[in-house]
């Protein structure tokens, strides 16, 4: 079966906290995870801060759940891997955590699944993924920006309390899934079914704004930039330069390029 090989993964910190970002690949599956900074207090796990512990560990269990025998190695599905990650996400929250769910950190996340037919891309909330596929057109996926159901106030005090009743309602029926320690999560994501892709890259939404402020050309310029290393900093270099000279605050700004390889090339 086809696997991932990884070709460009960069990661760089954003203004006002530690790095709460993360990307990985294991056999048929890549993925980006973007830890939510926190609103609610913090449980004070042994991390940086919470969402940056969440990140990666989240990594690590992704990691195990592409490992395991039933992801079949291509044969899986990208909702069946998320699920078994979050699944033993909440089998470690309930050591950690107990039964707290709403402080418990979150992340958006995209995944990228090689299957028998093709590739799965599963998203939740709003990291980014762009598919070349075989005939070299592009798909672009994502699923919804994070804060997209706030009512927003005209006072700041009031938006805020705003924000923080919609993390408490995250993961509830009608509001907004993420990763968290719920496996019914990837039930409930924008799972997208694609032909055999050459590459895929995957991107947090810091990294994204790089396409939001116009420094790249829509999901083409993106996918452009992320096939080398040195375009893909360049690209991000220009993204704090420009945030830097406009005073926007900096999210953290994660990609990852991963190329399909085939059994037969990775023979010796």
């Amino acid at each position: 079966m086809a696997t991932w090989r990884n070709a460009v993964r960069i990661s760089i910190e954003g203004d006002g906290h530690v790095q709460e970002d993360i990307s990985g690949y294991a056999g048929a599956s890549a993925w980006v995870v973007d830890g939510a900074t926190p609103l609610l207090p913090q449980l004070g796990l042994p991390g940086p801060s919470d969402p940056s512990w969440y990140a990666r560990r989240l990594d690590l269990l992704l990691t195990e759940a592409a490992a395991a025998p039933e992801a079949g190695h291509g044969a899986g599905s990208g909702q069946q891997v998320l699920a078994d990650a979050l699944a033993r996400m909440d089998a470690l929250a309930q050591e950690v955590a107990g039964e707290e769910r709403a402080r418990f950190p979150s992340a958006a996340i995209c995944l990228a699944q090689l299957t028998e037919d093709g590739v799965e891309i599963v998203a939740l909330a709003d990291c980014h993924a762009v598919v070349e596929l075989e005939d070299a057109s592009l798909v672009h996926v994502t699923h919804e920006p994070a804060d997209l159901r706030v009512l927003h106030f005209d006072d700041a005090a009031g938006e805020r309390e705003q924000l923080i009743r919609d993390r408490e309602l995250r993961n509830t029926p009608g509001r907004l899934w993420v990763a968290r320690r719920e496996p019914e999560a990837a039930r409930h994501a924008r799972t997208v079914q694609l032909p055999a892709p050459r590459r895929v890259v995957l991107a947090s939404d810091g990294a994204w704004r790089a396409v939001d402020l116009g420094i790249v050309d829509g999901a083409g310029g993106f996918l452009h930039a992320c096939r080398s290393a040195v375009a893909a900093q360049e690209m991000l270099l220009e993204l704090r330069r420009r945030q830097r000279e406009t005073g926007e605050s900096a999210d953290d700004a994660t990609l990852i390029t991963v190329e399909r390889i085939d059994a037969a090339e990775r023979l010796p």
